[in-house]
């Protein structure tokens, strides 16, 4: 089967990147077509199973490169579905860092004072809440009394998530039945369609093409909604404008697909990939010795033994996210909750034989998983990340009916990203292990190679030509009317969780794809409230509006 159609801007996925310019331009009165790659799970079919053909193995995408594991969401909604819905700001720092290159990454038109409207208008919108204490986990208040007994400070996450809602089931990776995580399913997607979008799940984009009437053709197979490695068919659809948001592990493969037909692409596209600088540590936890020296214990009797009770990131020790310090040593230290799977896999025995991720040994932590307690290092890298040639079809080689490929990523550490892990597993250990409190190993690369959730910057924005595939206004370099607004525009990590700066950049990139727009003829405006209606962000940004793309 094959199918045609045309409308005024094509989105490829439905995350972050490209809910929020669907509702923005169709709210503005544009024809919007988003497609995504995954299925369209309703509330009712998140569900509380690891098994094959649950909505963990329907809903997620991890594709294993060469030295990193992408882990990455599959559905309508994107990432906002499978995140634990952190969303701190990225630091001040972050905006001036030079990484590899030795000098600013970042537009010099942003800044996180330049952002920081915009960050607000994402706040306003999905809405992100300021946690106490009271709302926090087990696992987030351990964590925290981790940091004080050895004079660190620790902080409740900010989260997109309602705590009266919240039921504690710590199933909200898997996507929350209970609508208290603030998807994109609750907000801007639903007023997206309220407007008129249109949004045809199953539908994975492979290439994209210029018209002869200087419109672009989007390419797409309809995958089958059990199996993944099989297509129902195929189609083109026209637009004036086409906005790429695949996520940082799928942006870059489309355009390199796309190069036969529309030239050349930007010397980035596909270069200068960030894994956000994230690394896993995992704690054993000494019970007796918590109800000894921490004084703390449950109502039930227990002291802790509660890995699996709560929610995902709760509370966070940000004391190395200090400017002052040199670059590749400034860190964020982030309780967790990490599913069996993977989690279990990665998880080393502390001061074990090698290898301690496999055998006799590994068997024995792994009775003792209700006493784990996993902290997320997210530092910074030397984006060192390379994507080679585009596999035939999709983002990756597809291994199993769903969520396991092999992709074309090849990520080899540099000492300046190796140096960043050393000093936040040190610090971790130096936190965790005082007064005998528990055991800690960071975890191995030695079965997937690095690890990342939050891929970044496989396209990302900048001033210089050589170095970023974008320009500041989120346009591709040398092809007018492509545009890329997920992750993979960031420029590079952000020593914390980043979906409030993808938001935050999004936001910020809808003013230029309306002139672009208006520019082709089509007779759209800026200037939709929140998609609740609120309007307080909406003023915040108004006077942004008129540069923010230039």
């Amino acid at each position: 089967m094959t199918a045609y159609d045309k409308t005024d801007v094509v989105i490829v996925g439905s995350g972050f990147g490209g809910s929020i310019p669907a509702y923005h331009l169709a709210a503005g009165g544009a024809k919007v077509t988003v497609l995504e790659r995954g299925p369209w799970l309703e509330t009712k079919e998140f569900e509380h199973d690891y098994l094959l053909g649950s909505s963990y193995t329907r809903a997620f995408d991890f594709v294993v490169g060469d030295g990193m594991s992408v882990l990455g969401g599959n559905c309508v909604g994107g990432g906002s579905v499978v995140y634990f819905a952190a969303m701190p700001r990225a630091p001040k720092f972050v905006f001036e860092r030079h990484g590899s290159i030795g000098r600013r990454m970042w537009p010099s038109v942003l800044t996180r004072d330049t952002l920081e409207p915009w960050y607000d208008r994402v706040s306003e919108s999905l809405p992100v809440s300021t946690q106490d204490w009271n709302d926090v986990s087990y696992a987030g208040g351990l964590w925290a009394a981790f940091c004080n007994h050895s004079g660190r400070t620790a902080n409740p996450a900010p989260v997109a998530v309602d705590n009266d809602r919240c039921v504690n089931c710590n199933f909200m990776m898997a996507g929350c039945r209970f609508d208290a995580k603030r998807s994109l399913l609750t907000n801007y997607l639903p007023a997206a369609l309220a407007h008129g979008a249109k949004i045809r799940p199953l539908h994975e984009v492979q290439r994209i093409e210029r018209i002869d009437d200087g419109d672009y053709r989007v390419h797409f197979n309809i995958v089958d909604d059990e199996d993944y490695r099989l297509q129902s068919g195929s189609g083109t659809i026209d637009a004036k404008i086409v906005i790429i948001a695949a996520g940082a592990g799928a942006t870059p493969v489309i355009l390199q697909r796309s190069e036969a037909a529309l030239g050349t692409m930007p010397h980035a596209v596909g270069r200068y990939f960030s894994g956000n600088g994230e690394r896993l540590n995992t704690a054993i936890i000494n019970e007796e010795r918590v109800r000894e020296v921490l004084g703390l214990s449950r109502e039930d009797g227990k002291v802790y033994e509660a890995n699996h009770i709560g929610k995902g990131p709760t509370v966070a020790n940000w004391d190395k996210l200090d400017g002052s310090l040199p670059e590749y040593e400034r860190y964020s230290l982030e309780q967790l909750y990490f599913p069996p799977g993977l989690g279990t896999i990665l998880a080393q025995v502390p001061d074990g034989d090698e290898p301690r991720w496999f055998g006799v040994q590994k068997k024995e932590i792994l009775k003792k998983w209700a006493s784990w307690l996993t902290i997320f290092l997210m530092t910074e890298d030397d984006n060192e990340g390379v994507f080679g040639a585009p596999p035939p079809t999709g983002n990756a080689y597809r291994i199993s009916q769903q969520m396991l490929g092999r992709g074309p990523l090849k990520y080899d550490p540099t000492p300046n990203t190796r140096h960043g892990w050393a000093l936040a597993d040190a610090e971790c250990k130096e936190i965790l292990e005082k007064d005998g409190l528990a055991k800690v190993a960071p975890w191995t690369n030695d079965v997937v190679g690095a690890y990342t959730v939050h891929p970044l910057a496989s396209c990302r924005i900048g001033d210089d030509p050589a170095t970023s595939a974008l320009h500041p206004n989120h346009e591709l370099r040398d092809h007018p009317g492509i545009f890329v607004t997920d992750s993979a525009s960031v420029p590079g990590a952000l020593t914390v969780n980043p979906a409030m700066t993808i938001a935050a950049l999004a936001e910020r990139s809808v003013p230029g794809i309306v002139r672009a727009l208006q520019a082709r003829g089509v007779d759209v405006t800026y200037g939709a409230p929140a998609p609740d209606g609120s309007i307080t962000g909406r003023r915040a940004v108004g006077k942004l509006s008129l540069v923010a793309g230039s």
